[in-house]
């Protein structure tokens, strides 16, 4: 099949999965902002934030392995799996020893025992998911979002709605989801038939860990990136506030949710990609039209931005749409940081990624310490902004040595000027503000026409053969 066919057909495939996964997802918010206060959900997400933070540094980021190495047909998939569990079970194991650590430095040491369970479930889902994915059972691997999601759904309603269970039923609606995800993805995908105990392997456990071990440290400074404002913000702001930005996260989630979609397939693609000598004008292809579908997106989002979230949420959460237009354009950067962190990835120099997450981490620290005690909220969203641009740019140059991208620099910059403007209107509280929004909107479809022009004629040809 034709490298551009795979990649749009494999993001149909996950498209269906992650927008009915994800859609859930977003629709979950309003029954969160009815059942929790800012207060409390200001807690839950400080809970799945240290998650996020933990999760690489326990488990030595070897879901990201998984990936890898089962794609690659000199290694044996069921010796990586079954050494992945291995790693998973004594992180675990550490991280229980460290309880009466943890016992004093969370906020959140009433609920330890959803967070120790709410860890294993997680990271055990996450990699039976990888795992089928790279033996590519894309369908399986995208229904078991959805049954994720759905899973979900059903225990918010029972725990939160009927039961009235309040943190404690949000945190096992998650837990109960991820496991029983997990059961379903074992039996669906016959997983089981894959874990064989003596293929334990010591060589390429190390192996393994030589090529995520640096992935770790990445992903920590991604979440200093992405989440460790929740903290500062707590800090000096309270719980209420990171309620508030919690939920203004919520919105730029419909973006991540294009971008996740896109990723999934386009990590599988570059990795198969990874020697092709064409590989430089594929990334660049690929990059461009990515690129102005992402800010396209995130214009739409503005354009209607305090009406869904006047729609969504309660009346004690309506002002965190101040909090969104900064959120979504540190998105964009991130999603573009992540499309040329696959390059690292693909040839195997997983090194590479934390150097320049560092810089945005560190960076990123400077300017919520800075700014958030001076003008609020705003702060964290600017500064995840910034971080991840910086991160961006660096890695355009970083990345040189393996493959050149030559990006359309006139339309990305005009079309993130006129995305700044309708950024403007918002805080203006124009009289006529969707009209004129409706009219940049227009003016970024117009600028980027041909590159709207060029992927739907592909995706057709792609949905013609399939249907």
């Amino acid at each position: 099949m034709n490298i551009y066919k795979k990649l749009i057909n494999n993001s149909l495939i996950f498209a269906v999965g992650n927008l009915g996964s994800k859609l859930i997802v977003i629709f979950l918010v309003p029954l969160y902002t009815y059942n929790l206060t800012t207060s409390e959900f200001g807690m839950v997400d400080l809970l799945t934030a240290t998650i996020s933070l933990l999760l690489p540094i326990f488990t030595l980021s070897v879901s990201d392995a998984v990936l890898r190495f089962v794609m690659d047909k000199n290694y044996d998939k069921q010796a990586v799996l079954i050494n992945s569990l291995v790693v998973i079970f004594i992180g675990f194991i550490l991280l229980i020893t460290i309880y009466p650590i943890l016992i004093i430095i969370i906020p959140f040491h009433d609920y330890i025992l959803y967070f120790y369970i709410l860890m294993l479930s997680q990271s055990i889902f996450v990699t039976s998911t990888q795992f089928i994915r790279a033996k590519g059972m894309s369908k399986l691997f995208a229904v078991s979002g959805i049954v994720n999601a759905l899973i979900l759904l059903i225990c918010n309603i029972l725990f939160l709605v009927i039961l009235n269970m309040g943190i404690i039923g949000y945190l096992v609606s998650l837990i109960v989801a991820f496991t029983l995800s997990s059961f379903f993805v074992c039996f669906a995908g016959q997983v089981k038939r894959d874990l064989d105990f003596k293929k334990v392997n010591i060589k390429l456990l190390k192996e393994m860990l030589q090529y995520s071990i640096p992935l770790m440290p990445n992903a920590i400074m991604w979440w200093v990136m992405g989440l460790s404002d929740r903290y500062i913000v707590t800090y000096f702001l309270g719980a209420s506030a990171n309620g508030l930005y919690a939920v203004a996260n919520k919105v730029p989630s419909l973006l991540s949710m294009a971008n996740g979609i896109f990723f999934q397939a386009w990590q599988m693609s570059a990795i198969e990609e990874a020697e092709s000598k064409d590989k430089s004008k594929f990334f660049t292809n690929v990059f461009n039209v990515f690129s102005i579908f992402m800010l396209v997106l995130t214009s739409f989002i503005l354009v209607h931005l305090k009406f869904v979230m006047g729609f969504f949420v309660s009346g004690d959460f309506y002002l965190s749409w101040q909090y969104v237009p900064f959120l979504l354009l540190g998105v964009v950067f991130s999603s573009f940081s992540g499309f040329l962190g696959t390059n690292y990835i693909a040839a195997k120099k997983t090194s590479g990624v934390f150097k320049t997450s560092v810089i945005g981490a560190i960076i990123n620290i400077v300017i919520n310490l800075t700014l958030i005690p001076i003008i609020g909220i705003n702060g964290a969203a600017i500064g995840t902004m910034l971080s991840f641009a910086i991160i961006w740019l660096l890695r355009i140059n970083d990345t040189k040595e393996f493959v050149s991208i030559k990006l359309n620099i006139s339309k990305l910059l005009l079309t993130l000027s006129t995305i700044i403007t309708q950024i403007f209107v918002l805080y203006m509280n124009c009289k006529f503000e969707y009209l004129i929004q409706m009219c940049l909107f227009f003016l970024i479809i117009l600028i980027n026409f041909n590159e709207f022009k060029l992927i739907t004629q592909k995706v057709k040809i792609v949905v013609k053969k399939r249907f």
